[in-house]
């Protein structure tokens, strides 16, 4: 591996997403065919003592339901790490954001309720600081390359490019922008690195990069190619119950579980696997591997268990 100018002296932080429905961990292909995992807390305690930079817990319906993501879950889960934690779902009001602050919370990522009143991002950067504001922008790469905005959790497109989106959102004075290729989400081909590379070029706040990371080389890819921070699921979640040199992890309904037994729910579709796959498309590893792999490629990391950078 080798090391970009744009990695010197930088440290790009790992952050594991766990997107939540109810009271569980799903996880899908292309943000659809979900299948719970099991408890948040669970899932967040293993990865913040295995060295995660931050959390992101997502409410994948807290949108459509017109609601925040659930206050007891948050608490839960912040009760239980030593890393930041970064809640999204359902946030409309400044109201509504303190009240996930005040539950745990460190940051908060907005993407929906931005869409309909983007002046909702000026607003709580002015209550809360521009440190605690992420703007949340999830896209689908159509036929063509235009990358399409999309609301509620991927459910409903906007007639409005990404990058001119992103430009709109940094005017509001965001502390972060997250973005998320719904295409690429637990597919793992990798992270939309031509878009990477050209919002590095301008983008002057953190740049948070999720969506198709599925092997330790592609968090170095990102890296590279120029994100500030990488977000993942799948590669990290799987890695819990598979060899780490195992290409492929046969879907299993009773094994892929961490913590106690959850309420899946109607799980008749997952006959057809994860997300339509008999096969989990990643190679899962751990928090370790990814700090391992960047910090060999010059890029400078927080060492895992410790304060301490690579």
């Amino acid at each position: 591996m080798t090391t970009s100018a744009n990695t010197v002296g930088r440290r790009v932080r790992v952050i594991p997403r766990l997107d939540i429905k109810g009271p569980n961990v799903v996880k899908g292909i292309c943000f659809d065919g979900q299948r719970a995992l099991g408890l948040p807390k669970d899932f967040a305690e293993t990865y913040s003592a295995a060295g995660a930079d931050e959390i992101i817990l997502y409410d994948t319906f807290a949108s459509l339901l017109h609601r925040p993501a659930g206050l007891s879950v948050i608490a839960e889960v912040a009760d239980r790490i030593s890393v930041p934690l970064t809640v999204a779902g359902g946030l409309r009001t400044i109201d509504e954001i303190r009240k996930v602050l005040r539950a745990g919370a460190d940051k908060v990522a907005i993407n929906t309720a931005a869409l309909h009143d983007p002046d909702l991002l000026r607003q709580a950067s002015e209550v809360f600081g521009t440190q605690c504001i992420v703007a949340s922008v999830e896209y689908h790469q159509q036929f063509g390359g235009r990358r399409e905005i999309r609301s509620e959790y991927g459910r409903e497109p906007h007639p409005m490019d990404a990058e001119d989106w992103i430009g709109s959102v940094l005017e509001k004075g965001v502390g972060e922008i997250m973005i998320t290729a719904i295409d690429r989400d637990g597919l793992g081909l990798g992270a939309d690195l031509d878009f990477v590379r050209r919002l590095q070029r301008y983008v002057p706040v953190p740049l948070i990069v999720g969506g198709g990371v599925g092997t330790v080389e592609h968090f170095v890819d990102a890296a590279q190619a120029g994100a500030d921070a990488v977000a993942a699921a799948s590669v990290f979640h799987y890695a819990q119950w598979a060899p780490i040199d195992k290409k492929y992890l046969q879907w299993d309904e009773k094994s892929l579980r961490i913590g106690a037994p959850v309420d899946a729910g109607n799980i008749d579709f997952l006959n057809g696997g994860y997300g339509g796959f008999r096969d989990v498309p990643v190679t899962p590893c751990h928090l370790s591997d990814v700090k391992a792999a960047l910090s060999a490629a010059g890029i400078g990391t927080r060492l895992v268990n410790s304060g301490a950078a690579a």
